[in-house]
């Protein structure tokens, strides 16, 4: 059974309906109730292995009342893809940012995609083949990183750091821990132009679906690392 967050369009919505034509039971993660319930309803419902729960991120209440409802109605959680991101902030520059905007970034990019792994670990460590998968972005490698999106390349950068620290606390607990690039996609928030939302989608996928000895505290897009 896998939680996906952010998942009521998009990558997020794709990931869900491909793990449930794979068999698992995906938990669609809305913060908006309304838009997770008609979108689990039109990947086909329970009976197609999709179930919407409300999850907001960046709330703590809603995350703990989310992992909760998980751990009362399904009683497992085998993977959790923290999908959920906000603010690619193309018409910003980091010496004219505005503050206030990084910190709404970092507090859905980075800290939501924390407490809700935090939340969600004791289910993880229960499972015997968890996976825990960080929705990441090229714009977050140091390596590769230049001028704007501020707000956006500074909340990925962030998010693998969180990556690679919880793959190190949760090897002992195998949980895998991996953060993957979709790559520039054609969604709301990446506009037109990228790559097909099947092809981002896949790569995610691909980290819920390793060996138990697959790679962990690793960076990917498409199955191949990507530089930090």
């Amino acid at each position: 059974m896998a939680v996906v967050t952010g998942a009521n369009r998009g990558i997020g919505r794709e990931v869900v309906r491909r793990l449930a034509a794979e068999g698992w039971l995906a938990v669609l993660g809305a913060r908006d109730p309304d838009r997770g319930a008609a979108a689990a309803e039109e990947l086909g419902g329970a009976r197609a292995g999709v179930v919407a729960c409300a999850l907001d991120v960046a709330s703590d209440a809603s995350v703990a009342a989310a992992a909760e409802w998980v751990q009362t109605e399904l009683g497992r959680c085998d993977a959790l893809v923290n999908n959920a991101a906000i603010d690619y902030d193309t018409d910003a520059r980091a010496t004219t940012a505005d503050l206030a905007r990084v910190r709404r970034a970092m507090e859905t990019n980075l800290f939501g995609a924390w407490r809700t792994a935090r939340a969600f670990l004791p289910l993880l460590r229960r499972s015997r083949h968890p996976r825990l998968v960080n929705v990441s972005s090229g714009s977050g490698s140091i390596s590769t990183m230049g001028a704007g999106t501020p707000a956006y390349s500074v909340s990925k950068a962030a998010l693998n750091a969180l990556t690679r620290i919880l793959a190190a606390e949760l090897r002992a607990d195998r949980v895998l821990v991996n953060a993957v690039c979709p790559g520039w996609v054609a969604t709301d928030m990446g506009g037109a132009g990228g790559r097909p939302v099947g092809e981002g989608a896949a790569s995610v996928v691909w980290a819920v679906l390793l060996d138990d000895d697959g790679p962990t505290g690793g960076f990917f897009r498409d199955g191949r690392p990507v530089e930090w």
